[in-house]
């Protein structure tokens, strides 16, 4: 089959005395029918293509769906006289949300069998696999309970654009309410009247910028602004602090937030600064008796420190200091339970689990004996409890739900993800290496693979990275992975610059105008691979999504010769034009984290890396490119045309596939296993390559 072709529409781009000429410009009209017909010739190739692969693909599907448990349900969370907890049945593709009512005797410790076994006085709340009838796309953003547990608001995406409308539902009778919001971020909560939600609204870029009050009841045409951030920089959401006595409006952008609130018990009320914004002041708040605790970066520091203030007194001049800064322990969250706090600490690059009594006599770090894991704090929502839930995983260790007592300081495993067929966790092997960068850095890199596996330079291997905004990959487990695993892959998780697997200072060595240092670790870490003998680059692959998508564009265009092929998953390759347009979905809150183009050292810089714009004449890896026509946070024709320049400028003969999901956005496919025919395909496509 022939290769697809498309037209040249030469467009000039002039800034700052320099002209861009964008031949592929006019791909951003998403209802022009040339546009879509190209889309479609593009995966109309990439199907004929990988034909010879469909056999295959079956096999990866079926292996990877089959490990998954048909009738699993979540581990029941107590809160306000209720267990709440999702379920699937067989061949559902997406959950029921249900509760039942707490009896007297139920032991909080264990996970009760009438919940877990029995239908009895079961409420569904939510009937997903019902609701998602009709639809090619169906998102549950979230849903939130009223005070008094009678009504439910929940909101929903059909379109895969991240614009949620939310409903209402009166739980005991299932009769629903006439109003409808709709354009929201899918961001609600009640105040403790029961009758009023607060809501926050999208702009025409998708920006969240309107706070709104909504009385249960009315037409949402009458529902009252509350607040409107007209900086375009920042977005708007609003909460509800664990105590459920404050409403809280969270504005922020990259390096700076402001805090909002009300008493949630008087929701006419007008909101208070709790502190004026600042930049580069970061904060967020919880709320304890008479103080408000707030996590921030004030004074300098970097890794945060933990302060404390007056509910009546939150200007930043008030705020005492609970626990300092220190320059190797960076602090990413906190939870507020009435004898206990839990702080969740990263250290050279791990998460613990640090508790402290509020009588100060314990003070203690939980173990949990891997080299590498994550560990991340659960569904903890009632208060005067001792007892702590906990999400732990490794590469080798399934998602674990635990309980952890406080006071008594013993862990139960109330339930690990269950992997139909069977899984032996001492059948695979996990490392933690350091690979040195080209300024001396250490990268932390986490790997997994099959027990006796030879480190003899000749293993097929996927080298994953993301390294933006801050965001840390941590390890984790994975049942698709274990198709790749058995095959006799490794895999590898590069902890690059840009997040913040080190500390914030990590996340900054990484931005802005040192963003090329996420491209040269992963480089690195690819090389100490190869040097340490786990693969070679006839048989290593890249592979990374959205900021992800740009570091693996990027790397291409770097160093090709590295990789047999790259997996760019709705990637995020056109920087400087995007970052250009305003009229963008969240462009303006990204100048934080890539720069601002139309100053000049910004456009310079970005465009000496950008994907899209460094496209050249010579030999690159085989390539396979996925975009959903209706991604909101990577517009399609970013993916689209760098393919379309790359068809025509590399020298190459190597594979070069586009896939467009037609009726999908951003995070892909919905729904339980529906998502796993592209990973299926993404699997197909390396294990071909390695048969040529």
């Amino acid at each position: 089959m022939d290769k697809p072709s498309l037209k040249k529409i030469p467009h000039e781009m002039t800034i700052h005395g320099h002209t861009r000429v964008d031949n592929y410009y006019w791909l951003n009209q998403r209802e022009n029918p040339e546009v879509l017909d190209y889309l479609k010739a593009e995966n109309a190739y990439q199907e004929a293509m990988m034909k010879h692969t469909e056999p295959l693909q079956n096999q990866l599907f079926e292996e990877i769906t089959s490990r998954i448990k048909q009738d699993d349900m979540s581990v029941p969370v107590k809160h306000k006289g209720y267990w709440y907890y999702s379920r699937y049945e067989e061949g559902m593709e997406y959950p029921l949300y249900c509760r039942k009512p707490v009896k007297d005797g139920d032991n909080p410790t264990v996970i009760p069998s009438e919940v877990e076994k029995s239908s009895t006085n079961e409420q569904i709340l939510l009937n997903g696999y019902e609701m998602s009838k009709g639809y090619t796309f169906f998102d549950v953003g979230g849903y939130s309970i009223s005070p008094d547990n009678s009504l439910i608001a929940y909101s929903i995406d059909t379109v895969s654009r991240r614009q949620y409308k939310i409903f209402f539902k009166e739980i005991a009778t299932g009769k629903m309410f006439s109003e409808v919001i709709e354009n929201t971020s899918g961001n609600m909560v009640w105040a403790n009247d029961n009758k009023t939600i607060f809501y926050s609204v999208k702009d025409e870029s998708l920006r969240p910028c309107r706070i709104m009050r909504h009385e249960i009841g009315t037409d949402p045409k009458d529902d009252v602004e509350v607040y409107y951030e007209d900086d375009t920089t920042f977005c708007a959401f609003v909460s509800k602090t664990k105590s459920e006595r404050y409403i809280v409006i969270i504005l922020e952008t990259t390096l700076t937030s402001e805090i909002r609130f009300i008493d949630a018990d008087h929701p006419k009320d007008e909101f208070k600064v709790f502190q004026k914004r600042q930049h580069d002041l970061l904060y967020g708040v919880g709320h304890y008796g008479d103080n408000f605790y707030i996590l921030t970066n004030a004074d300098g520091a970097k890794n945060y420190k933990l302060m404390k203030t007056p509910v009546n007194a939150t200007e930043k001049a008030n705020w005492q200091e609970v626990l300092p800064h220190r320059d190797d322990v960076l602090i990413e969250d906190f939870d507020l339970f009435a004898d206990f706090m839990v702080i969740e600490e990263r250290s050279k690059g791990l998460v613990n689990l640090r508790v402290m009594s509020w009588d100060g006599k314990t003070d203690y770090y939980i173990n949990f004996g891997e080299p590498t894991y994550t560990v991340e704090t659960s569904a903890n929502p009632e208060f005067d409890t001792h007892l702590l839930r906990y999400v732990y995983t490794s590469m080798t260790t399934p998602a674990s739900v635990y309980q952890y007592d406080m006071e008594k300081q013993t862990t139960e495993l109330l339930k690990r993800q269950e992997i139909v067929g069977g899984f032996e966790p001492s059948e695979y092997v996990t490392e933690r290496l350091y690979a040195p960068a080209k300024d001396g850095v250490l990268v932390p890199i986490s790997l997994v693979y099959k027990k006796g596996l030879s480190k003899n330079g000749n293993n097929p291997l996927v080298l994953f990275g993301y390294g933006s905004y801050g965001n840390s990959v941590d390890a984790y487990f994975s049942t698709a992975r274990l198709s790749l695993l058995e095959r006799g892959f490794v895999w590898a998780i590069a902890h690059i610059r840009g997040g913040e697997e080190m500390g914030r200072w990590w996340y900054e060595d990484g931005k802005l105008l040192k963003k090329k240092n996420t491209f040269t670790d992963f480089i690195a870490c690819a090389e100490y691979l190869v040097n340490q003998g786990f693969t070679n680059s006839s048989k290593m692959f890249a592979m990374g999504g959205s900021a992800g998508g740009l570091l693996v564009g990027a790397v291409a265009n770097m160093a090709p010769q590295l990789f047999r092929g790259i997996i760019a998953q709705v990637p995020f390759v056109d920087v400087v034009t995007t970052m250009l347009d305003d009229t963008i979905p969240l462009t303006t809150g990204e100048y934080d984290e890539w720069g601002n183009p139309n100053e000049k050292e910004y456009y310079n810089y970005i465009l000496s890396y950008s994907p899209y714009d460094n496209v050249e004449a010579k030999d690159y890896p085989a390539l396979l490119v996925t975009t959903g026509l209706h991604d909101s946070q990577v517009q399609y024709w970013e993916p689209a045309k760098w393919v379309a320049k790359l068809r025509e400028l590399k020298t190459d003969d190597n594979p070069l596939y586009l896939r467009t999901e037609m009726d999908f956005g951003h995070g892909g496919a919905s729904g339980r296993f529906e998502p796993y025919y592209e990973v299926a395909m993404e699997y197909a496509f390396m294990l071909d390559l390695l048969e040529k």
